[in-house]
């Protein structure tokens, strides 16, 4: 079907992918907007993991300020380039996980970051609960992975929903923008400070 060229630039305008991938996008849609949309952004994604070999050496370090200096958080955001790291989008996304960090204070960045033994003593835990709430044995292991994928959500930054749009996590924020610059872009480490907290 033909494309008209207004109908790409909206798309163009709306998405800041490149003419030809927006008009792809529309002739492989049937000229839906809406699914276009869509199709740029899984192509983005895919994208953005064929990134994630690049090394993201540039960046920035954010801060977050929260309650009259109660809290206080410095994230570090790699990206592959200075022109990246100094864009508005890139540093309100790098400000927004630091912000996100005051709010839900992660643990741990990542689910790798996790030590074994807690993993083990968590694992312990669900299987002890499992049993004595008199689930078939053949059943733990299910109930144990549910359990910790809960448990990620609750303790580790990148699997935590996102505060200022819940419908996604932290790590799909990061792969958006790793689809809009075409930058591997990664959160390398956070430090989130209480005023009067006890020191480990």
């Amino acid at each position: 079907m033909s494309i008209p060229a207004s109908l790409v630039k909206q798309l163009r305008d709306k998405t800041n992918a490149g003419m030809m991938d927006c008009k792809e996008a529309l002739e492989a849609s049937d000229g839906n907007f809406d699914k276009a949309v869509e199709y740029l952004r899984k192509k983005g994604l895919s994208a953005a993991t064929k990134r994630s070999s690049k090394a993201a050496k540039d960046g920035v370090i954010a801060s977050y300020i929260h309650m009259q200096g109660k809290i206080g958080v410095l994230v570090e955001v790699n990206c592959e380039t200075d022109f990246v790291a100094r864009t508005e989008a890139f540093q309100t996304m790098a400000k927004d996980i630091a912000m996100h960090v005051a709010a839900s204070n992660p643990t741990y960045l990542n689910a790798e970051a996790v030590p074994a033994e807690v993993l083990d003593r968590e694992k312990e835990i669900y299987r002890s609960q499992a049993k004595a709430e008199g689930k078939p044995e053949k059943i733990f292991d299910r109930i144990v992975e549910g359990k910790l994928k809960k448990y990620y959500e609750e303790v580790c930054l990148m699997d935590q929903k996102f505060i200022k749009d819940t419908n996604i996590t932290v790590a799909t924020l990061v792969q958006n923008m790793i689809a809009n610059t075409g930058e591997n872009i990664m959160v390398r480490r956070f430090a989130r400070f209480q005023l009067g907290e006890e020191l480990k």
